[in-house]
């Protein structure tokens, strides 16, 4: 677990009043795997804006790895006041099988609780001497994707289910085609790290693989900070929504009385101030003005949603995700 310093937000706590003589507070964000950076920037700006317009004192913590492994560990007693994670699953497990998030967790902020949104593609290295365009590429033979195991990783599944789904359109429904497909992708990866960030530095430290799938912002990201090594960004035509779902963990933050405070770090996520952190880190944001003033960054791709493609993540969780369904059969090394 990383301790961070954090300032400033917009005009989230713009309700707010100032208060005097509160105690400092300390927040604790349990976030996903390759989020580091970007909650290194967020929590300073927060910080000190909430300083401004409340007169208290906020220490931020961040606990990382993958979505799904936080979510478990806050059901085995982990004390985070808010999670921002990568999988609306994750967030449902909480209230699920805990009750330590309200059941209308999604209708508390706008556009369903997730403040920004990414979707799965792809890093290459110079040249992309596989010709990897599409998804279909990752199963053919003498392709090595690298993203990291499905069973730990938000990331992961969305790589899973964006493969999944752009295949059913390219089989034209054939389970049976789709099925043998996504079981290559898997067995061409040569390992599988517990989390994003992992992942990552397999592709670019140690030089496994021909391609890293990864959100756009996260192969965006190592392009920009490790362009001398040569990498090239591979936005497929057709890739799946992944929302970046926030909750305040109401049950932790009551008892700790951190429930305002922790709002108003994720209402800060929604300002324009904080879009713009967010755009700035290669994620597509709701605000209008930071979308346009980012637009020339983002380019055009066809995002299927989940629910359009499997039903809902209910469903999607209890046929591909469950233990023994759809993703173990495939997943499953012979």
């Amino acid at each position: 677990m990383a301790a961070l310093v954090a300032l400033s937000g917009p005009a989230l706590a713009q309700d707010a009043k100032p208060i005097e003589n509160k105690p400092p507070v300390e927040l604790l964000n349990a976030s996903y795997d390759i989020a580091r950076e970007l909650f290194a920037a967020i929590n300073p700006v927060f910080i000190q804006e909430w300083k401004a317009k409340t007169g208290q004192d906020v220490t931020i913590k961040q606990s990382h790895a993958g979505s799904s492994a936080q979510a478990r560990a806050i059901l085995e007693g982990l004390q985070a006041d808010v999670v921002t994670f990568n999988q609306v699953t994750d967030v449902q497990i909480l209230h699920d099988r805990g009750d330590l998030v309200a059941a209308d967790w999604q209708q508390r902020l706008p556009n369903n609780a997730s403040p920004f949104y990414s979707f799965p593609a792809f890093l290459v290295r110079t040249g992309n001497p596989k010709g990897i365009k599409d998804w279909s590429d990752l199963a053919r033979e003498g392709v090595q994707p690298i993203f990291p195991n499905p069973k730990t990783s938000g990331n992961a599944r969305y790589t899973y289910l964006a493969a999944y789904a752009a295949l059913l359109e390219k089989h034209n429904g054939d389970v049976e085609k789709v099925n043998a497909d996504v079981k290559r992708i898997f067995a061409n990866v040569p390992v599988f790290d517990t989390g994003g960030r992992g992942a990552t530095t397999t592709f670019v430290e140690r030089g496994l693989g021909d391609v890293l799938i990864t959100f756009e912002s996260e192969v965006n990201g190592v392009r920009r900070e490790y362009g001398d090594k040569g990498f090239e960004v591979v936005v497929p035509p057709v890739s799946i929504l992944a929302e970046f779902p926030v909750s305040v963990v109401d049950k932790v933050a009551t008892a700790k009385g951190t429930t305002d405070t922790a709002t108003g770090y994720l209402e800060f996520l929604y300002s324009e101030k904080g879009q713009d952190i967010l755009a700035d880190f290669f994620y597509r944001v709701h605000n209008p003005t930071v979308v346009e003033h980012h637009k020339d960054q983002f380019p055009d791709v066809r995002l299927l949603k989940v629910e359009d493609v499997f039903g809902s993540w209910k469903k999607v969780s209890e046929e591909h995700f469950a233990s023994g369904k759809i993703l173990d059969t495939l997943f499953a090394r012979n």
